[in-house]
């Protein structure tokens, strides 16, 4: 009974001494400004619209860019590399958006560019009928969405540190909120542009629907 009541004695004293976790006024959760926010959005919607470009050009540059640019410490050389790399991945973003896709009666997948009279098939004999052929013709929204992905591309290679580090190494603070805020505006205004003119065509690159 002794050590029972010198337990509870010595559980009151530190009770006193030492207040309960629950009752010290935990700090703040600290919030992100909205320069923060901005940023942390920007991140997520240049990721969506990285989906909207051709998977293995995205691809191809994600793998060569640290090495082309030795980890963003770049010489003459490795800037001269880098830079053939981001405009060889813009170049292929433009043109693979003018590519669409088919499939045969056997779900065989074929693809090809959009012309002017429809759709010249690159990779194989199949051909399409000219009132089918018609519908994949080239139109104004094509280049619209290739305009667009050369941007989007462009936001990805500003997002990506080993590009800006070779290109700017020391940037000046100028500097530094361009590269913060040209994506903030290229993703945005791509993002409404792409819901508000959409694309039916599913070029190299792109996921095949089951209507193609």
């Amino acid at each position: 009974m002794d050590i029972k009541v010198e337990a509870e004695e010595a559980t009151e004293f530190l009770e006193q001494k030492l207040p309960l976790l629950r009752d010290i006024p935990l700090p703040d959760q600290v919030e992100l400004n909205l320069i923060q926010k901005a940023i942390s959005q920007t991140f997520q919607s240049t990721a969506h619209l990285a989906n909207l470009l051709p998977t293995g050009t995205v691809l191809v540059f994600h793998l060569l860019s640290p090495i082309l640019s030795n980890q963003g410490a770049c010489d003459q050389v490795s800037r001269a590399m880098t830079a053939t790399l981001v405009a060889l991945c813009g170049v292929s973003c433009f043109l693979l958006c003018f590519t669409d896709s088919f499939k045969d009666k056997n779900d065989n997948v074929y693809y090809g560019f959009a012309t002017i009279n429809g759709l010249w098939v690159i990779d194989g004999p199949a051909t399409l009928p000219p009132e089918l052929a018609a519908q994949y013709r080239l139109k104004f929204i094509d280049f619209l969405h290739a305009f667009m992905s050369l941007l989007v591309f462009a936001a990805v290679a500003l997002f990506n540190e080993n590009v800006v580090q070779c290109f700017y190494p020391t940037p000046s603070v100028q500097t530094k909120e361009i590269l913060t805020s040209l994506p903030v505006g290229i993703g945005v205004i791509c993002s409404t542009l792409f819901v508000a003119f959409p694309t039916r065509r599913h070029g190299i690159g792109f996921p095949v629907t089951g209507h193609h």
